[in-house]
Order: C-alpha cells, then sequence, then structure tokens
C-alpha cells in the first residue's frame, strides 16, 4: 500500500484539504478555510503544516477565540450547513475561549470543527504552562470542557488514531441529523510526530447533503391527523433552510392552504408577503401567528426543536394535536407529537401526495390572511420615523429605517438581548439567506464577529450588524480583522446605556430597576472613536432621521462602517408575543411582585404537560 510520510499535523491539514461539496452543481472545497490563533500549544505543529497548504486551505488570523469561532458557525450557517470551517488554538485560554462558540453551534445544530492544542500526551515536560492540572486525574485536560458542547470529541494521544477520528469526525458534520460541533484536542507532541500515512487517506472526497426519506406508515399516520384538521398550523423553523425545502414548504403551504409561522431559526424561509405566511411565532411573535397557534387544532412543525420561545414555554398551542416532521427523530418525538423523521423537503413531498386534494377550510384560511393583513399595518405604525423630534428613538424604528434601506440582496445579522425580539416580528426578510440571527444559545458578542463570517461565506450581499452597546462591549475585536480582510460590514450600534431587554424583564417579573442599566453620572462611551481606532469609518447620529440619511452612504461605502445610535431602553414592541416561563418568587415582598407571581401562576395552567 503506498505511503507518505508526514507529520500528524501535516497529515491532519491535507485530510481536510481533500474533502469537497457540491453547490449549485459546482464543486467547491468543504472547508472554506481555518481560523488560526496560534500560541505555543499549535504554532509549531499545525502553523507550519496549514503554511503549507494555504493556496488550498486558507487560513485566516482573527483577535479573539470565540469570536472566530462564531464567524466560523456563522459562515457555516450562511451556507446552510453546505461548507464550514475550521478552528485552532492553543492549549489553555486560547482554546476554552471557544467552549462559549461550541455550545453555540451545538445548540444551533451548525457544523466547525474545533483543533485546541494539548498539553503534551507524553508528559514529558508536564506541567507545562497554561495547563489545568487535575489532582486525581493526571489525563484531565482544560479540552475536556468541551465535551458537553461537542457532537463528537476525542484526544489525539498516538498520530495514527487520526485515520480514525478525522473521518468520524467529518460524519457527525456532515449528516443532517447529528450536526453540530466535532472537537479533536490535538496534544502539542502528537502534532509534530510523523508517521507513513496510506495516500488513500488524503483522496478527495465528495460530501452531498443527505435526504432521508420518510417512513411511509409514519406518513400515512401523520397525513391521517392533518385530513381531520379544521385549524391547521405549519411551524417551519431552521431545518426548513438547511434541508433547501423553501420551494417544497411555499407548495405545501400554497396547495393545501395552511398558514406558516416561522420561528428565528427559520425566518425567511417563506417571504414576507407571501399569501401564507401568518409571521413569527412564539414569545417573540406576531400577534397574527400566534394567534392562529392558540386556537389551532393542529399543528405541524416542520425542521424545528420546538424550544420554548417556539412554543411559548409549551402554553401556546397546548390544546392542538402535534405533528413533528424532523430529519433528527430526538426532536421529532418532542412534546408527545406524532414524528415524522424525515429531511424537511422529502417529507413535505411526501405529505402533500398523501394529502392530494385536502385543503384547509376556506373560513380558517380567510382568517389567517385577515389577521396577516392587520399585523402588516402593525408594522408600518410601529417601525415607522418618530412624528416627534427630540425624543430617543424605540429599537423598532430603528430597525424600521434599516428595513426600509436593505438592499434586497442583504443579510442582518443580530443574536441577543431585544433586538432579536423586534427582529423576529418586524423584520422582512425577502429570502432565507436574508435573515441572520442567532437565538438559539442568545449569545451576545455573536454579533460582529457573526456578521464577518457572513459576508465571508457570502461576500456579493450586504451585510448589516445591528447589536446593541452592551454586546458591542462584549465582543467588538473582529471589527478590526473584518477591515483587515476588507469585508466590509455595516454595523449599527443601538446604545441604550446597558442590558435595556433585561432591565424591561427585571420590572415585568416584580422586580427593582438595579444593576442592568447605566446611572446617568456614569461616563458615556464613545464608541465612535473606539471603531475608528480599530480601522472602521464611523459616526454618532442624532435620531432616525440622521440614520435614513447616513444608510445610504455606508450601504454604499467600500469600508467596515459603524453607525451609533441613542435608542430609549424603556420601550420595546407591545404587540405581539407570548408568555415566556421565568419563575416569579414564591414569596412576593411587596405588590409588584405579588401581581407579577399571580400572573405567572395563571400562565402555568395553561403548559402543556410531558413529552
Amino acid at each position: 500500500m503506498p505511503t507518505i510520510r508526514l507529520s500528524a499535523a501535516e497529515a491532519t491539514v491535507r485530510f481536510l484539504a481533500a474533502q469537497a461539496t457540491e453547490i449549485d452543481g459546482r464543486r467547491v472545497p468543504l472547508f472554506g478555510g481555518v481560523f488560526a490563533i496560534f500560541g505555543h500549544g499549535n504554532v509549531a505543529g499545525l502553523g507550519p503544516a496549514l503554511h503549507a497548504v494555504r493556496r488550498r486551505l486558507p487560513t485566516f488570523r482573527a483577535h479573539n477565540e470565540q469570536a472566530m469561532a462564531h464567524a466560523a458557525i456563522a459562515y457555516a450557517k450562511t451556507h446552510a450547513r453546505r461548507r464550514m470551517m475550521a478552528c485552532t488554538t492553543s492549549i489553555g485560554p486560547g482554546a476554552t475561549n471557544m467552549v462559549t462558540a461550541a455550545a453555540v453551534a451545538h445548540v444551533n445544530r451548525l457544523p466547525v470543527l474545533f483543533l485546541p492544542g494539548d498539553v503534551f500526551a507524553s508528559r514529558r515536560p508536564d506541567p507545562v504552562l497554561q495547563q489545568v492540572e487535575q489532582f486525581g486525574d493526571p489525563g484531565a485536560s482544560a479540552n475536556d470542557c468541551f465535551r458537553p458542547v461537542s457532537r463528537f470529541f476525542d484526544r489525539i494521544t498516538r498520530a495514527e488514531q487520526l485515520l480514525v477520528s478525522l473521518p468520524a469526525a467529518l460524519r457527525v458534520l456532515t449528516d443532517p441529523a447529528e450536526c453540530g460541533p466535532a472537537t479533536i484536542a490535538f496534544p502539542q507532541d502528537v502534532q509534530a510526530e510523523s508517521l507513513d500515512w496510506p495516500t488513500a487517506f488524503f483522496r478527495p472526497r465528495l460530501h452531498l447533503p443527505r435526504a432521508p426519506e420518510p417512513d411511509a406508515a409514519e406518513t400515512l399516520a401523520a397525513a391521517a391527523l392533518i385530513r381531520r384538521a379544521k385549524r391547521p398550523l405549519l411551524i417551519a423553523g431552521g431545518g426548513v433552510k438547511y434541508a433547501g425545502a423553501e420551494a417544497a414548504l411555499a407548495a405545501f403551504a400554497t396547495r393545501h392552504g395552511v398558514p406558516v409561522a416561522e420561528t428565528q431559526a427559520g425566518k425567511g424561509a417563506l417571504a414576507w408577503d407571501h399569501p401564507r405566511n401568518a409571521g413569527a411565532i412564539g414569545v417573540t411573535g406576531t400577534a397574527s401567528a400566534n394567534a392562529l397557534a392558540a386556537c389551532a387544532d393542529l399543528v405541524l412543525a416542520v425542521g424545528t426543536r420546538l424550544a420554548d420561545f417556539t412554543t411559548g414555554s409549551r402554553a401556546l398551542f397546548g390544546g392542538a394535536r402535534l405533528v413533528a416532521l424532523n430529519v433528527a427523530g430526538f426532536d421529532a418525538a418532542k412534546h408527545g407529537a406524532l414524528p415524522l423523521v424525515a429531511d424537511a423537503a422529502k417529507g413535505l413531498a411526501a405529505l402533500g401526495a398523501a394529502l392530494e386534494g385536502w385543503a384547509a377550510p376556506a373560513a380558517w384560511q380567510d382568517r389567517a390572511a385577515a389577521g396577516t393583513a392587520r399585523w402588516h399595518r402593525t408594522v408600518e405604525r410601529v417601525t415607522a420615523a418618530p412624528k416627534r423630534a427630540g425624543a430617543p428613538p424605540t429599537d423598532a424604528q430603528v430597525l424600521g429605517a434599516v428595513n426600509r434601506a436593505m438592499p434586497k440582496a442583504g443579510i442582518v445579522v443580530c443574536a441577543a438581548g431585544g433586538l432579536p425580539g423586534e427582529l423576529h416580528r418586524l423584520w422582512r426578510a425577502p429570502d432565507a439567506a436574508a435573515y441572520h440571527v442567532e437565538y438559539g444559545f442568545s449569545c451576545m458578542g455573536y454579533e460582529i464577529a457573526g456578521g464577518l463570517g457572513a459576508k465571508m461565506a457570502a461576500p456579493a450581499r450586504e451585510v448589516v450588524v445591528l447589536v446593541g452597546d452592551g454586546s458591542y462591549l462584549m465582543m467588538n475585536s473582529e471589527i478590526a480583522t473584518a477591515v483587515a480582510m476588507g469585508a466590509k460590514l455595516t454595523i449599527v450600534v443601538l446604545d441604550n446605556r446597558g442590558f435595556g431587554c433585561i432591565s424591561r424583564l427585571q420590572r415585568a417579573t416584580g422586580g427593582a430597576p438595579f444593576n442592568n442599566l447605566l446611572d446617568a453620572d456614569a461616563p458615556a462611551v464613545d464608541f465612535v472613536a473606539h471603531a475608528a481606532a480599530l480601522g472602521a469609518q464611523a459616526q454618532r447620529l442624532d435620531g432616525i432621521a440622521a440614520l435614513e440619511a447616513a444608510l445610504p452612504a455606508a450601504l454604499r461605502s467600500r469600508r467596515t462602517t459603524v453607525l451609533v445610535i441613542g435608542t430609549d431602553p424603556a420601550t420595546g414592541t407591545a404587540e405581539g408575543g407570548a408568555w415566556w416561563d421565568v419563575p416569579v418568587t414564591e414569596a412576593p415582598r411587596d405588590p409588584a411582585q405579588k401581581r407579577a407571581r399571580a400572573a405567572y401562576e395563571q400562565a402555568r395552567r395553561r403548559q402543556r404537560a410531558g413529552g
């Protein structure tokens, strides 16, 4: 058998460079590149190995390990999981900085390969710089933190283990049901060890997305339930996008007259103005979709994890029968649903065939259309520019201005705080790629790094990042990376001087305002000077009119631009929404807490039990 002598690090990057996928009939590398911040745990091993293959597998330098991992996750999300990236760091803090991002990828079912450096497998110089010692377990490492937030985890102690571990990681990264982060902890001494590798290991391999067909019996059972429904509602999740099932969804909804509500991950699966798009579902949902959910007798959940924000903490559609079409059996069986385990496009096609001649009652279709029309008028009202000058604008008014200025081939990126809720119910997404909000883990700090990853994946599209001042201060370093790479972003910073959405939640649960907003005498952060110091164009804007005037130039510019605008921390969109289970004290001390506890107990009675 032919072999080639390589170090373990060289073998790893050569293997990654040999993986390919197919997009729109064109063969492309599966890995778009490797984000790397070098240190003593990877600079002498993976460093020269990456340098040798840099033309086939480019290496990108970031400024923060967590941020570069967020960018890699956003890259995969923008590519609907068809392409991905790897991330490598030194041992110790460089590695553990990525653990938060690993959780983001795990919750959102997105592929990214983590290659953190690790301590010596041989233990010759034990303990080394940055090594975490577990007194009773000499084999433990800081990288064990990755175990609960990885779909696949391995620590390589001998070079030949990569012959098994790398293909196993690729299987998970490319599997639609198991998809998520894979971690291969790579001791720095093993990276440098050499081996005679079989050349067949580096043979080019094409990874095509698997699309499992539905089981015939499950399909017939699901169709029988749907046929009996008088008030059906379809909930579209991120799985619709990852399966490329947007056309199948539109065809099913149109042919059978079923209104469609969208999760955060599924938003854009139907264009916002599609006749069957009833709007966003759940805690951050629209009045139109939530009204349908509250009285639906059947819910067909397609490609969604059915998390608490989607289900209104299991209280939103507690009286409906539930059919869950999902490629992952784990998700299809949730909440006592009748499972239909399949690819979203294949499952919808099979259901459509089994439902030939059936459509939802005309009265239900009319009710959905009327509710959606009312909601569109609500959106126009709450996102319109304020008529009265002087008062700080609301988040809704800011995103309304941005949405109106947004080119059709644009991507909005956001992640945490109050903005994802405003976006979910108010943003008008023309297609599946236009809406990029990380809300599975709701990770503050994802926004700017995520914008970078989205731009790298879709360089021809304008990428607009909406970020609050709190998230901006948590992680902003990738502005410098975007500027250095020429990956142009438009970043709108909404400055409400603190954590406004949590302050509102604090008051809604009976608490006194405390530790969320900055005091009036606290110094103002000069975001404009800061962004300019990182290499961006930046300006502070006074009100919506100034924002509307600045946006066209920022979108046309070839340089990353940061626009800063002050906003009202006390006001969120009152319209829409559903209950969210946030426990209120059982020992209330004042009238506000007593009112909040009484409301909480009343809402809990609507929760769906079991499953």
